[in-house]
């Protein structure tokens, strides 16, 4: 089985086709989403529905997500986020606000080897950044493999069974490829970095596909039409400080 999986779409169609025209020259059958399919980009209907022609056999909320759709406040959003999600409520179809309404919390088991989830596999809104935040989701996860999103960094953690030591193994490439090999008697948990808006210094789509029988995960990067999304969130009328980042992967 091979799985495509995207996370931090942030409504950037542009960038989600891209991914998804480069992920079906590699070849995938099934896709799973780790949350934040909408929030700071300008085309969060076409996004909801490209997602749901995926027809994705595993997916998560995320906390933009929740806000866009009516179901949660958004007092820990700064003033932009704010802005955007408000601007996002009001453009969605009352349809993909329901859709996305009714997407289930994490973490989500896919099957025998990976779960998913947007944040932490302990609390869906966690941000993991530093050492105890590693080692709590290593922790909490029952899986070999734990996908995570919301940081919109990439980044893999490798422990081992044995001494239960957890150290990073692969973090952002300037390569269009990085491939992460499972191996037997360790735990890994890993972040594909944000489809529609990276913040780790590159500003290429990021997604990954996990070979479930290859027991390998390929960390994709891929550049799309940055300047095609940027006019689009100008246009809009979004802060412009969303279209400037897309540039930077900031």
């Amino acid at each position: 089985m091979r799985y495509l999986v995207l996370t931090d779409i942030h409504a950037n169609l542009d960038a989600l086709d891209t991914c998804l025209a480069d992920a079906g020259r590699r070849g995938f059958d099934k896709t799973l989403l780790l949350g934040d399919i909408v929030g700071y980009g300008a085309e969060p209907n076409a996004v909801v529905e490209r997602v749901q022609k995926l027809e994705p056999v595993a997916i998560v909320r995320g906390n933009h997500d929740k806000v866009a759709c009516g179901i949660d406040q958004a007092d820990g959003f700064n003033i932009v986020a704010r802005s955007a999600a408000i601007w996002t409520y009001d453009t969605l179809t009352p349809g993909n606000r329901a859709w996305l309404a009714a997407l289930p919390e994490g973490p989500c088991h896919v099957d025998s080897l990976i779960e998913i989830c947007h944040g932490s596999p302990f609390d869906e809104d966690a941000y993991i950044f530093d050492e105890l935040d590693v080692a709590r989701a290593l922790k909490t996860s029952d899986r070999q493999l734990c996908l995570f999103g919301h940081t919109h960094q990439s980044v893999t953690f490798e422990q081992s069974l044995k001494d239960g030591e957890a150290v990073v193994i692969a973090e952002r490439s300037m390569s269009d490829e990085l491939q992460v090999q499972l191996r037997d008697g360790y735990k890994y948990l890993m972040n594909p970095g944000a489809v529609g808006q990276p913040r780790d210094g590159d500003p290429r789509a990021a997604y990954a596909i996990v070979d479930t029988e290859q027991r390998r995960v390929e960390l994709i990067r891929v550049p799309y039409p940055v300047a095609d999304a940027q006019a689009k969130v100008i246009k809009a009328g979004l802060p412009e400080v969303l279209a400037q980042r897309l540039a930077v992967g900031r």
